[in-house]
């Protein structure tokens, strides 16, 4: 499994600050790190998120739902899935309306991890 690092994640934010404008800045470092660092979570030597559709739509949750940056959560979280997929061989292939929507829903309301990972799976393929 290829997780993304820290330092990609703030890259990817820094993109989206670039094209997209916000303002800049971290809100809470603790809460980004646990966020990314959460699709590694173990127990026993396993993984707590036992696929990679799981491990994604962990990552997508608190990356949107824990607001670490001062400007472009929902922006950031998505790209990052995005590229945590794709170096894990899998290409999102939804149109920018669908996504939009979906990761609104996730901010404003209460979707289980199942249903995120079973949505990146539906809307994913193998490249």
């Amino acid at each position: 499994m290829k997780f993304l690092s820290l330092e990609e994640v703030l890259a990817i934010h820094d993109r989206m600050l670039e094209v997209g404008g916000g303002r800049e800045g971290i809100h809470d470092f603790s809460l980004l790190h646990s966020a990314v660092e959460r699709p590694k979570a173990q127990f026993g030597g396993k993984y707590l998120y036992s696929s990679i559709w799981l491990m994604a739509a962990a990552m997508l949750h608190s990356l949107v739902k824990n607001h670490s940056f001062e400007d472009g959560n929902k922006r950031t979280a998505y790209f990052s899935t995005m590229r945590f997929l794709r170096k894990n061989g899998h290409l999102l292939k939804v149109g920018e309306k669908d996504i939009i929507k979906f990761v609104v829903n996730i901010d404003v309301g209460n979707t289980p991890l199942e249903e995120i990972a079973s949505w990146l799976k539906k809307n994913s393929k193998e490249i």
